[in-house]
């Protein structure tokens, strides 16, 4: 009965007889950023990769380490020594980056495309997510996945012997981490965003990715290479990403000579993210290759 007296006391007919009012057409429920959007579809893609860890991380840190057992068995022979360290110090840092890179790379360069094939890129234009809500859910989940390769990298080379790991500038390891992985996270969506088919993907991993990382000192110093070639490395991104992460570990870098150099290269490198994210934003948000 006491229920049914409170019941009754909910509809009076004073309370029947106020309309209940529903937003204005065209009056946005969302007003400023769609926070719970964005948590979903990053943690969507998330559990894409972790589902099949074995091929997205693992292997990824595997294939890397061989890197680190070829070079190491065919040039560290005879204790030889590169900025003060022995060779399998020195190259540990730029593999595990490189490794971190070529993953954020990988993740962000998958979705728009696999949608695009599959018939599903509505998915992803269709939600109440906005162009930037929807590039930072995505770009979010590449570096996610960058991060969990460099920490399985990082664990393994501590096990290689020879390999010494300690952090010379923690700021460094960090930003140059961060800023790479986001560099190749943003080329990535970009890659997806223009790519009709696989092959496109490929072509860039192969044609641009691989010899930019290559050709980036992360088996040698640019000391050793001529004047111009020597301008064309400091020309490549991929350079001050490899180096100024590696001189968070030892505390030298063939960047410059002082600390100055490295930090005006970190600065650099977040300036050229800023302008590509923007880059990126407004080609996404211009609907080419997507709604057209």
């Amino acid at each position: 009965m006491a229920d049914q007296t409170n019941s009754t006391e909910l509809l009076t007919p004073t309370a029947l007889a106020q309309p209940r009012r529903f937003p204005a057409k065209g009056e946005p429920l969302i007003h400023q950023v769609n926070w719970e959007g964005l948590k979903t579809l990053y943690m969507k893609e998330v559990k894409r990769f972790f589902k099949v860890q074995t091929q997205t991380i693992w292997a990824p840190a595997i294939t890397t380490m061989l890197f680190l057992v070829i070079f190491t068995v065919a040039l560290g022979r005879g204790g030889r020594e590169v900025l003060g360290v022995n060779f399998a110090t020195f190259v540990a840092p730029g593999l595990i980056v490189m490794g971190m890179m070529q993953n954020a790379f990988a993740n962000s360069s998958f979705s728009l495309l696999a949608g695009k094939i599959q018939g599903t890129i509505i998915d992803f234009l269709m939600p109440p997510l906005s162009e930037g809500e929807l590039m930072l859910a995505m770009i979010g989940a590449a570096v996610t996945r960058a991060v969990l390769v460099g920490l399985v990298l990082a664990g393994a080379m501590l096990l290689w012997p020879g390999v010494n790991l300690s952090v010379a500038h923690p700021w460094a390891v960090v930003w140059f981490g961060l800023m790479g992985a986001i560099f190749l996270a943003l080329l990535g969506f970009l890659t997806s965003i223009w790519a009709e088919k696989f092959d496109h993907n490929a072509a860039i991993t192969n044609f641009v990715i691989a010899p930019l990382s290559l050709l980036s000192g992360t088996f040698y110093v640019i000391d050793n290479l001529a004047p111009a070639f020597q301008a064309i490395s400091r020309a490549n991104p991929f350079f001050y990403v490899i180096s100024g992460f590696r001189f968070g570990f030892l505390g030298a870098s063939d960047i410059g000579d002082t600390n100055q150099a490295v930090l005006h290269g970190a600065l650099g490198l977040g300036a050229v993210n800023v302008l590509f994210a923007l880059t990126v934003y407004l080609v996404l948000r211009s609907g080419w290759k997507l709604k057209s």
